[in-house]
């Protein structure tokens, strides 16, 4: 055994001693894998209403294949969300990109709308197992001197990538013949090429024990930030319906209301947004927090306003400037609302409030697009829509009012008695 032993052992490498890509390389490799996750999430915008072309189901059925992509993120995101702090950030990547690939070959070989459904619900366990180790992993694997480009990417990458898919998938079907092959071939090799990246990247975390504490489903908010996420989540839920909006609803408003038929327009609904808020959430870094809210929360009312009365008056046009004025809206609230609540919080409270962050996102995102879906066939798509816009401007006004109360009675604390 000792003469076998001494033999091998010159061509057996210690695991440590294992190859590993470059920091450098692994952290911009790690952050367009990451991107390429919502980028796969944002396609389907556009797609949807190509499907609905090919396959002919009804529009309810189009909302729910859209927003069942929430339940898969959530459920992923409350259990395994936090995994990765106790066994590592690459075996939950790792998985989570596998889950990914699966998701992609589903919508490679779908041939009715059963399958999309299902595949972005794995899409969405894929997303929402990774988001949360990829938005770590890119802080720990940017360089020293790049630190503050880790937490940008990690934050704006959600949004970019929605916009870069939705976008992408318009072009591809307004100028390809088989969009839906060529989108999902290009997304399957980038998920494959990710694994390998994440494969070879170097661990940035150590083991840890807790891990199947860590599965229970948590998300908690404090004492300490109570308030403020009372005042914030209104407001969290109003942008996130709107996001809902552009993603969800608007290939249906631009069919039947504007009478468009064109996968670029539709892709272009989908890019404006999310674009905008991921250009707004990095130049507003510096901007107070809570004037960033306010600021958000005045431009999500404007952006429906204004998406709400392109529907009523048939302007296309109108509709595209109320999705920049929302994108703002998104940009700015989403970023001040996580820049001042964090910080209020310990680093063993962080996870549990992220978490509490996304339930309310996503449950914003998804469900009332299904419940608009359901009601547009017998109230009709502009009634729907004027009320889809209507809850979301009085969530944002509630958040509004809290967030003067709260200014208020912090500048009335502030000042000097006479």
């Amino acid at each position: 055994m000792s003469s076998t032993q001494s033999t091998l052992d010159p061509y057996i490498p210690p695991a440590r001693s294992r190859a590993r890509l470059p920091r450098g390389l692994a952290f911009a490799g790690s952050a367009v894998t990451f991107i390429s996750l919502y980028v796969g999430a944002g396609a389907p915008t556009p797609l949807l209403a190509f499907y609905q072309e090919q396959w002919h189901f009804p529009a309810a059925v189009l909302t729910l294949a859209f927003a069942v992509y929430a339940i898969g993120f959530l459920a992923a995101m409350l259990t395994v969300g936090s995994l990765s702090d106790h066994v590592g950030r690459r075996p939950v990547l790792i998985g989570a990109l596998l889950v990914q690939l699966v998701s992609t070959l589903m919508f490679l070989v779908a041939t009715d709308i059963g399958w999309v459904i299902a595949a972005r619900v794995v899409q969405g366990l894929a997303t929402g197992a990774a988001t949360s180790a990829f938005t770590a992993a890119l802080a720990e694997l940017a360089p020293p001197n790049r630190k503050k480009l880790g937490s940008i990417l990690g934050s704006v990458g959600m949004t970019a990538g929605l916009a870069v898919g939705a976008l992408l998938a318009g072009f591809a079907i307004q100028f390809a013949p088989g969009a839906n092959t060529i989108i999902f071939a290009v997304l399957t090799i980038v998920t494959i090429l990710g694994i390998v990246v994440v494969a070879f990247s170097p661990e940035s975390v150590t083991r840890t024990p807790g891990a199947l504490l860590s599965l229970i489903p948590r998300a908690s908010v404090p004492a300490a930030v109570r308030k403020e996420f009372a005042a914030a989540a209104p407001v969290i839920a109003a942008i996130w319906m709107l996001a809902g909006l552009s993603l969800g609803l608007a290939p249906t408003i631009v069919r039947h209301v504007f009478h468009l038929n064109s996968g670029l327009v539709n892709g272009l609904t989908g890019f404006i947004a999310p674009a905008t808020a991921a250009v707004v959430a990095v130049a507003f870094a510096r901007l107070d927090p809570r004037h960033g809210m306010t600021l958000g929360i005045y431009a999500a009312i404007a952006g429906t306003i204004g998406i709400v009365t392109a529907v009523l008056a048939g302007s296309l046009g109108l509709m595209l400037a109320g999705l920049v004025v929302g994108g703002v809206g998104f940009g700015a609230a989403f970023s001040g609302s996580l820049r001042l609540i964090m910080p209020l919080a310990g680093p063993q409270q962080r996870a549990g409030i992220v978490s509490a962050f996304y339930v309310v996102a996503y449950i914003a995102f998804g469900l009332p697009v299904i419940i608009a879906g359901q009601l547009a066939a017998p109230l009709g798509l502009m009634p729907t829509v004027v009320g889809y816009g209507g809850a979301t401007i009085v969530l944002a006004l509630i958040s509004l009012v809290a967030q003067n109360r709260i200014g208020r009675r912090a500048q009335a604390l502030n000042t000097p008695e006479s």
